[in-house]
């Protein structure tokens, strides 16, 4: 079975590289350029790992997160925090995200963070 990945962003062109990124890793890719009901985002389309913006319009990423991770049936989802923000390790732990990547990032980094964080989770 394929894999899901839940993309927050509100840069198009962010949204399109992290979607080829995991398409050529045969992943299935759902974005959303806020995170204005981020309960139900997530809830339909009940994602492997989830790529959040810190400054993504509505909750934002760590309010977003830190619903995510007091819900208990998404609590056990993989999110990924990312942000050009300086202080990114203290949002990330303060967001209770599994992890963080600062932009602009590498691509091979991007997918080898998701990837780990996927075998963790199995």
């Amino acid at each position: 079975m394929r894999n899901k990945i839940l993309i927050l962003d509100d840069d198009e062109d962010i949204l399109y590289f992290c979607s080829v990124v995991f398409e050529n890793l045969d992943f299935e890719v759902v974005s959303s350029p806020h995170s204005k009901d981020i309960l139900e985002q997530v809830e339909n389309a009940m994602p492997d790992i989830i790529l959040i913006d810190n400054w993504i319009p509505g909750l934002g990423g760590v309010k977003a997160t830190q619903t995510l991770k007091s819900t208990p049936s998404l609590s056990e989802i993989p999110v990924i925090l990312f942000s050009a923000n300086s202080n990114l390790p203290t949002l990330a732990e303060e967001a209770g995200a599994d992890s963080y990547l600062k932009k602009p990032f590498d691509l091979d980094e991007l997918e080898n963070l998701a990837l780990s964080l996927l075998r963790n989770k199995a």
